[in-house]
């Protein structure tokens, strides 16, 4: 028997290489014995903790734990755990892993595999790089590592781990499992090796390499091995062996309710966001409605009335409203300004989405913890399904039938995946025939 893979995923983007599988926005019991009774071999729980500091993280976290373990009382499958985070190494580790070992452990070994090979990461030589124009950057010298809560200086993994833990374990500790080991079948005997909660870091530059270590890891935990990892979304599709998805990426347009026009909601804000952002504008069928957050968070209600009413006027006019932030960073104190400044821009974009009209044919929500929050919050979902990805990385979820949109297909649409055209491409693929009518303009 499989083990039923078990994802904390501190946004709603780990699934971006699965299909079928649930998503909880909620982790009383109740919820995650329908989870683990449900028929695909893994479930994600929405944490959201990447857009919370770390004591709220460490919280959260323990408060999943507590109700899994509970919910696993009565279980008689193998588990596994993940503590699913950004390929870009950000993050709060080891906050969460040190949790999941305290609640549900004690593991054997936790594992770090951030490769994530549709959106350009890999390791090599325990080196994490993202893949930029064909050339591999080590992570450290990207913009995501000067991120003002989870920055970091280096992407060699061993130094990585001494750095964020504060050199609770050292470098020299950190059992390596190297792509030269990995093609020549040496997994097993390596996981075999680790115990007393070693921890780990593991190559991977392709999905071959992946599902050879996932064979190896399938066979340890059914002898009885615990693992724990720290990963992004790539070794999760080589665990779950899943067929081809149900629905193609190129034909989630017959999923779009009653062919009518969508919303498209925009949260984050690095550099790749603005850039596609700036080329889903330039589509036909589209118009851009911004958010200035510098009126938030006294001009908050203002703001909600004037983009609900926007939209309703938009879709009256037969056209796709880009609803996106400000794209300057602000700059803040302190860390806990920073995030309690972003809750109140997610707060009024929830307010948003919560009005958004029936006539809706789809909804594109571009960022991680926007996507969250839009799952959660906005359309205050309890599960949702996946349907699969429509882009490489980019999963497509659908609202329940009961659902005041019901059916409504939804894009999760990370902050950091895809090129320059890849929003757009995404809007084309669910309107095709209005990305093909001549432009219109919002009256004012």
């Amino acid at each position: 028997m499989n083990p039923k893979i078990i994802v904390l995923d501190d946004d709603p983007t780990g699934s971006q290489t699965v299909h079928s599988c649930l998503l909880l926005t909620r982790w009383d019991v109740a919820t995650l014995k329908t989870a683990l009774a449900d028929a695909a071999p893994l479930f994600f729980v929405l944490t959201n903790t990447r857009g919370m500091d770390a004591t709220r993280a460490a919280e959260i976290t323990r408060e999943v734990c507590i109700n899994l373990k509970a919910a696993l009382a009565d279980y008689a499958g193998p588990v596994l755990f993940v503590s699913r985070s950004d390929s870009t190494l950000r993050g709060h580790y080891p906050v969460e892993t040190d949790v999941m070992n305290e609640v549900l452990g004690p593991f054997d070994a936790t594992l770090l595999t951030p490769a994530f090979f549709e959106g350009g990461r890999i390791t090599r030589d325990s080196t994490h790089y993202l893949v930029v124009d064909g050339t591999p950057v080590p992570t450290h010298e990207t913009e995501f590592a000067r991120d003002s809560v989870f920055g970091y200086t280096t992407a060699f993994l061993p130094d990585y781990v001494a750095e964020k833990t504060a050199g609770r374990v050292a470098a020299k500790d950190v059992a390596r499992l190297t792509l030269t080991d990995l093609r020549a079948g040496k997994a097993g005997i390596w996981l075999a090796s680790l115990a007393n909660n070693a921890i780990g870091v593991v190559d991977g530059e392709s999905p071959d390499d992946y599902r050879s270590f996932a064979d190896a890891v399938l066979k340890a935990a059914a002898d009885g091995k615990r693992l724990l990892f720290r990963s992004a979304a790539s070794l999760l599709t080589a665990l779950a062996k899943l067929p081809s998805q149900p629905v193609a990426a190129e034909a989630f347009a017959s999923l779009v309710r009653d062919g009518r026009p969508g919303a498209v909601v925009v949260g984050s804000h690095v550099a790749k966001t603005t850039a596609q952002l700036t080329q889903l504008l330039k589509e036909r069928g589209v118009v851009g409605l911004p958010l200035d957050v510098t009126r938030l968070p006294a001009g908050r209600a203002a703001a909600v009335d004037e983009l609900t009413a926007s939209i309703v006027h938009a879709h009256a006019k037969g056209l796709t409203p880009v609803v996106f932030t400000s794209r300057s960073e602000l700059q803040f104190a302190s860390i806990a300004e920073r995030l309690a400044f972003g809750e109140a821009v997610s707060a009024t974009l929830m307010d948003v989405v919560k009005r958004l009209p029936g006539t809706l044919g789809f909804l594109i929500s571009k960022g991680g913890i926007t996507s969250n929050d839009v799952l959660s919050t906005g359309l205050e979902l309890i599960t949702s399904r996946v349907l699969g990805q429509i882009l490489p990385g980019v999963t497509v979820v659908q609202t329940p039938a009961d659902h005041r949109l019901p059916q409504l297909p939804v894009v999760i649409f990370p902050g950091n995946v895809g090129g320059d055209g890849a929003l757009a491409e995404a809007y084309r693929r669910l309107a095709p025939s209005r990305a093909q009518a001549s432009p219109a303009k919002l009256a004012t």
